[in-house]
Parts: structure tokens; C-alpha cells; sequence
């Protein structure tokens, strides 16, 4: 594999043919003080303002949502992503991703800021003309008027293209008449604005801008949901609403381009607020352990719990460091393309384009570590986690949701494998070359090689992770081709050692980065968590490895294939009890997430 020094030169999906310089990489430990300040800013408002009302918050007070969105345009936290001709701020993308994670403890109204900036606002900025943006923008970013985007309706959930809303051009030419029904629409109850995708003439998949007061544009009663129930969520209708040929979004027939580029930016950013989210409740688990006594002292005491606190941090860190990883790589791929005299929106969309493969992975991770922080705060709470009167009761079912939106986490695993075949099929990426020199590797004899360096164990451990995808996942596109899109299940499994490897880099890169730079000591406890992590992470990639051979290979094919997953999967495990009670005592120390 080829060792490269600089994170430009690495594309998408590269982290499984490249070997990086484990200095070249962003981590968080070197946000800027510009920054931290503007995390604080989102971190003073949500403990302001969203947390002595979220009873109201949760009960569905749509007025206070409102004034919130209002408050939060006034201090500027609106506008961040946007240029300063429309009222914005516009901060980089790596400062973007920390607002939104310093945001995500908000609850429910982390979703209706969130689909506001992000989903209803974004395509208005990207895909939308001067006159556009220029319209809508200023208000939206003051927090005077606010955004939603319609997309899902009840027939097409994950295949969004098959959508039955229409627009007929009227016979005058100065209007689309709009016809359909959306479904599941977040902020829908008070919009002003919503980003709408229908097809012209029952055919071409277009986008439209629509103001909520037109003709035609009618609500149905706020949905009952499982969580977020303070986020509002309802169907909108469309029945024959004049849309002015003005407020046609982007190019007739490319709706999908819409669709798609701002969800590659959605998915990576609400791994932000899960990461955020995530820290709010690994806190709240650590202050409830050290209060909670049983048996006279505190159950932080006991091993049992340690080892479920130290998880909870050893994971969000780990995932947090792939997180920013990615980017930070959006951020440079961004600022390149501009450089090259490319519009804002070429800029970001492409560079996200370009980063899709980790966005979607991003999304599925981030949301499954919420998922496990929440399930074991509510075991360390106990009895009175199931109780309305804690916050872990609400926490575990606001979670649930963010494995379905923004694409399922399942839409999500093939989407990340769908996009690595196409990029290796035109020429962008070249997995082949590497795949078949590791199947050269395996008909020669194993090197003997000695111990080189302090991170010998945990480097080896990162080469021989991919060296195991890419033989497994050669020999399985060599078998399959073009067919492989209707495997579904090996699609995942192969996701799944996609991530982990990802996940795995990422954290050991962010703490080797620690012990260089602060010394072996201050950077201990974070080599501790990448070395768990690690140490899971192979047994969980040797057996998708396996289950994926064995999903299709027989005779001497799966007996080789086993065996090299074998080989690559060797490893001398580290003492994980140990190493996870000085995380958790750290934590326990603090009597909170302290990373």
C-alpha cells in the first residue's frame, strides 16, 4: 500500500488502499480559538434558552419554537454557513460541524434548527438562483421566516425517485401546476418555505421553491410520535398550487441532484449532533453512577458499571475523531475547488460528493453509538431510567429516530459500498491493483517480521483490517460484478469492515497525534480507548469478513478465503478489563464526558 503525508491527496474511500501519516490528519484536540467561541455561543444559547424550557419544548409549543429560531437568527447562529450578501456569517465547514454538534444536546429542537439551516435553507443556497436567494435568504437566516424540505411521501420513503407528486406546466406558461402529498415533514406546522420535489409532467424529477400562504398548500394535524415529540411533523398537501416558473429550484429533470448532494451534507452533520448528544448523556450516566449508592457506596464503584461508562466514552470518541477526519477532508477539498475559481456551491457539493462514502458511514455510525449510550445510560439509571422523570426515558426514544432519516442506516451501508464499486469501476479509485497483490501475498509464505516502533502493534492491526477487506471484497466483486447491487446482506456486512477500518484509523491517528505532540503520558487514556476499540473492532471485521465468504464461496474459494482472514485477523489482545477501568476512572474523576 502507498504511504502518502498530506490529506489532500487522499480521495474518498482512499483510507482502504492508502497508508496516511498519522500527523497529516485533523483532529479536534486543534479547533481554533475562533472556533471554541462560536461552539460556546451555540452551547451558552442551548443552556439559556432551550434547556430551563424544554418541558414547553417537548409539549409542542410551536409559538416558543418560533421565537427560539427567532433568538438564535438574533445572536447569528443561523447564518453561519451562508456568504454575508444574505445576512450570514459564513464559517468553514469543520466550524459548521462543531456548531451543529455543540447544538445536538438541545433535544427536540436540535431537529427543527437543524432541518432549517440544513435541509430547507442549503438547497435554496446551492441549486437557487440570484433572485432566489436574494428572496429568501435574509429572512430565513434572521430567523423571521422558516424553512422546510419535502421530500418523503407515503409511497417513497428510501426510493425517494419513485415519488407521485406532478407539476403541469400551465397553458398561459407562467405557472407549474403542483399536485401530491408529502409526508413525515420536519417544521412543517409553522414553514414559511418549503423546498418541494415533484415530477414534471409525471416524469422529470424537479425542485420547486413554495411559500406556505399560496393557494392549495394545507397541513394535516401534528404527527404522534415515538420521540422528538417537541419537533413539529405533519403531511403537507399540494392541490393544484400555482408555482410561479420563478421558483423552479435548479434545472428541470435534476431534482435528484438536489435531493441527493444536500443529504450527503445532512448525513455527515447529524453525526455532529449525535456525537454532541452522545456527550450529554455519557455525562448524565457518570453524575447519576457517582450519586447512585448501593450496597453503601457509590455504583460507579463496581466493575459492571465502569465498563459500561468507559464504552460509552471510548465510542463517541472514537467515532467523534473519524467524524472530524471527514471533515476536515470536505473542508480542503472545498477550499481547493474554490481556489480553482469554482462558485460556493460547486465547492461544497462537489467536495461532499467526493466524500460521500464517509458522510454515509458517519451517519450510521454516529447514530448507532447514540443509540448505545442512551440503552446503557438508561441501564446505569436503572429503575428510575424508565422513569418520565429522568432524562434518559426521553433521550432513549428521541434516539431511535436518526437510524431512519436522512437514509436508513441499512440505505446507508449499500449506498457506502454502492458508491466504492462505482468509483473503482471508472477509474477513481483503484482497488483492484492492491486486491490482487494481497492475493499474491497469500500464496507466498508470511513474513517473520520484528516489533518496529511504538505503535507497531496497533499499525499492523490497521494494514492487516484492509489487507482482509480488500481480499474479501475483490473476490466477491470478481464473483458477482454487476449483480453484487442485489446482495444486500453482503453489501452490509462489508459496510460494516468499511467502518470499522475508518473508525479504527481515525482513533488511533487522533491519539498517536496526542502522545506526539503531549507526550506518551497526557496521551495515555486516549490510546487506551483506540486500543479497545481496535481490539473489538477486528473480531467484529474477522467475522463480517467470514460471513461474507461464506455468503458465496465454496470448496477451495472458502477455504482459502477463511484462511486469509485468518491470517489477517491475528492479533495479541491488550487486558480490556484494565484498560477500560483507568477510561472509566478518568470519568468517574471528572463526573463527566471529560474528552
Amino acid at each position: 500500500m502507498e504511504t502518502v503525508k498530506d490529506t489532500k491527496a487522499l480521495r474518498g474511500g482512499e483510507f482502504l488502499i492508502k497508508e496516511q501519516d498519522p500527523m497529516s490528519i485533523f483532529t479536534p484536540e486543534e479547533f481554533s480559538e475562533e472556533q471554541l467561541m462560536i461552539k460556546g455561543m451555540m452551547t451558552d444559547f442551548v443552556d439559556q434558552y432551550i434547556v430551563p424550557n424544554r418541558a414547553r419544548i417537548e409539549g409542542l409549543d410551536i409559538e416558543l419554537t418560533k421565537e427560539l429560531l427567532t433568538k438564535a437568527g438574533e445572536f447569528g447562529l443561523l447564518g453561519t454557513a451562508f456568504p454575508e450578501e444574505y445576512g450570514g456569517s459564513m464559517q468553514d465547514f469543520v466550524t459548521n460541524m462543531l456548531l451543529t454538534e455543540s447544538g445536538g444536546k438541545s433535544g427536540s429542537f436540535s431537529l427543527s434548527i437543524g432541518a432549517h439551516t440544513g435541509i430547507g435553507m442549503l438547497p435554496i443556497l446551492y441549486f437557487g438562483n440570484e433572485e432566489q436567494k436574494t428572496k429568501y435568504l435574509p429572512s430565513l437566516i434572521e430567523g423571521t421566516k422558516y424553512a422546510a424540505y419535502c421530500l418523503t411521501e407515503p409511497g417513497s420513503g428510501s426510493d425517494a425517485l419513485a415519488a407521485k407528486s406532478k407539476a403541469v406546466l400551465s397553458e398561459d406558461g407562467q405557472h407549474y401546476i403542483l399536485n401530491g402529498q408529502k409526508m413525515w415533514i420536519t417544521n412543517a406546522g409553522f414553514a414559511d418555505v418549503f423546498v418541494v420535489f415533484a415530477k414534471i409532467d409525471g416524469e422529470k424529477f424537479t425542485g420547486f421553491i413554495v411559500e406556505k400562504e399560496w393557494e392549495g398548500v394545507s397541513t394535516a394535524a401534528e404527527e404522534k410520535k415515538l420521540g422528538i415529540k417537541g419537533s413539529s411533523t405533519r403531511q403537507v398537501f399540494f392541490e393544484n398550487v400555482k408555482v410561479p416558473v420563478a421558483n423552479l429550484l435548479g434545472e428541470i429533470g435534476k431534482g435528484h441532484r438536489i435531493a441527493f448532494n444536500i443529504l450527503n451534507i445532512g448525513r455527515i452533520k447529524l453525526g455532529a449532533g449525535v456525537i454532541g448528544s452522545s456527550k450529554e448523556i455519557a455525562s448524565l450516566s457518570v453524575k447519576y453512577a457517582n450519586e447512585r449508592h448501593q450496597f453503601k457506596q457509590p455504583i460507579s464503584n463496581f466493575g459492571a458499571i465502569k465498563h459500561k461508562l468507559a464504552e460509552q466514552a471510548l465510542r463517541i470518541w472514537c467515532v467523534e475523531s473519524a467524524i472530524y477526519r471527514a471533515s476536515n477532508d470536505i473542508k480542503l477539498k472545498e477550499h481547493a475547488s474554490a481556489a480553482e475559481g469554482k462558485s460556493i456551491s460547486e465547492s461544497l457539493l462537489g467536495a461532499a460528493e467526493e466524500y460521500a462514502i464517509e458522510c454515509a458511514l458517519m451517519k450510521v455510525w454516529g447514530s448507532e453509538v447514540l443509540d448505545y449510550v442512551v440503552d446503557e445510560g438508561l441501564q446505569i439509571y436503572g429503575g428510575m431510567g424508565y422513569s418520565e422523570e429522568a432524562p434518559m426515558a426521553a433521550a432513549y426514544r428521541d434516539a431511535r429516530i436518526n437510524r431512519i432519516f436522512e437514509g436508513t442506516n441499512e440505505i446507508n451501508r449499500m449506498l457506502s459500498m454502492d458508491m466504492l464499486l462505482k468509483k473503482a469501476l471508472k477509474g477513481k479509485i483503484d482497488l483492484m491493483t492492491p486486491a490482487m497483490a494481497i492475493q499474491k501475498e497469500l500464496m507466498s509464505m508470511p513474513e517473520i517480521s520484528k516489533p518496529d516502533g511504538k505503535y507497531y502493534r496497533e499499525l499492523s492491526m490497521i494494514k492487516n483490517m484492509k489487507k482482509m477487506f480488500l481480499m474479501v471484497a475483490g473476490a466477491t466483486v470478481q464473483k458477482f460484478m454487476t449483480e453484487l447491487e442485489k446482495e444486500q446482506e453482503i453489501l452490509m456486512s462489508m459496510a460494516d469492515v468499511m467502518g470499522d477500518i475508518y473508525v479504527c484509523e481515525s482513533a488511533l491517528f487522533r491519539a498517536i497525534k496526542i502522545c506526539e505532540t503531549k507526550g506518551e503520558e497526557a496521551g495515555s487514556v486516549y490510546m487506551d480507548m483506540a486500543r479497545i476499540y481496535m481490539d473489538d473492532a477486528m473480531e467484529r471485521i474477522s467475522l463480517n469478513s467470514r460471513r461474507t465468504a461464506c455468503s458465496w464461496a465454496e470448496g477451495d474459494m472458502l477455504k482459502g478465503l477463511v484462511m486469509g482472514v485468518k491470517r489477517y485477523a491475528k492479533y495479541l489482545p491488550i487486558n480490556s478489563k484494565n484498560t477500560r477501568r483507568r477510561i472509566a476512572d478518568k470519568i468517574i474523576e471528572a463526573n463527566e464526558y471529560p474528552y
